[in-house]
């Protein structure tokens, strides 16, 4: 299920990189634009959102004012070239606080805490749901992959080869890019390098997973994370 997600600056060109992000972003639907703080007031009132994209500074009414206005505000990640209000944007709960220029890595870091959050996202299939899956292009064709085939993924710089049960292609992505595409309930940053799927894993160590024959490193950052994503899966 997609994130409903509201883009709020009075500055276009701000808007248009948060969108252009957002719809590299699968889980992300951008469903509306504010100019400033007021309409997104009043977009509320009559839309559902799931995540809000908030400037700070804006006329008549400041993105921190607005929050504190709402009964129920939707989970909101700050985009503002002011570092003065960090402190009180993470007092009101905020996801995150992006600063200007916005980089695509850095926003997709604060994507993967709103995929995190979101209960729906991370709930198990029921029997039957319909099998999820992405394409993606490869061969000069757009292939299907259900993520429930899916192994591990393997950075290639700007490529990332994803490995499943029955083949392998080679598709034009990064593996940041990937990894927000993927649902965290099921799939693990195991090294800068490497995307496994959990249920896909046989054994481990300190050093390394273990898929069939694969052997998938375990890098030093993601050792202790993925050994208690794995331990309680």
């Amino acid at each position: 299920m997609k994130l409903r997600c509201l883009l709020v600056d009075d500055e276009p060109p701000a808007i248009e990189v948060i969108r252009t992000f957002a719809a590299a972003v699968p889980a992300l639907d951008v469903v509306g634009t504010c100019r400033h703080a007021v309409e997104a007031f009043h977009f509320l009132q009559s839309q559902e959102v799931d995540l809000m994209f908030l400037d700070i500074q804006m006329p008549q009414l400041t993105g921190l004012e607005l929050i504190k206005t709402l009964k129920q505000p939707p989970k909101v990640i700050f985009t503002t070239a002011h570092r003065d209000h960090a402190l009180e944007a993470f007092e009101i709960n905020a996801l995150d606080y992006l600063l200007k220029p916005i980089s695509f890595e850095r926003f997709l870091k604060a994507i993967q805490k709103a995929v995190d959050l979101d209960v729906k996202l991370a709930e198990p299939p029921t029997e039957d749901a319909t099998e999820e899956f992405l394409f993606f292009k490869s061969d000069r064709k757009m292939m299907k992959v259900l993520l429930n085939q899916i192994l591990f993924v393997e950075s290639l710089k700007d490529y990332v080869k994803i490995i499943t049960r029955d083949k392998q292609l080679i598709t034009k992505l990064t593996i940041t890019s990937l990894e927000a595409m993927l649902p965290p309930s099921k799939f693990i940053r195991v090294h800068r390098s490497f995307i496994v799927a959990q249920q896909a894993v046989d054994s481990f160590s300190n050093n390394s997973l273990f898929i069939g024959k694969h052997e998938i490193p375990l890098g030093p950052l993601y050792r202790l994370d993925t050994i208690n994503k794995l331990k309680t899966k």
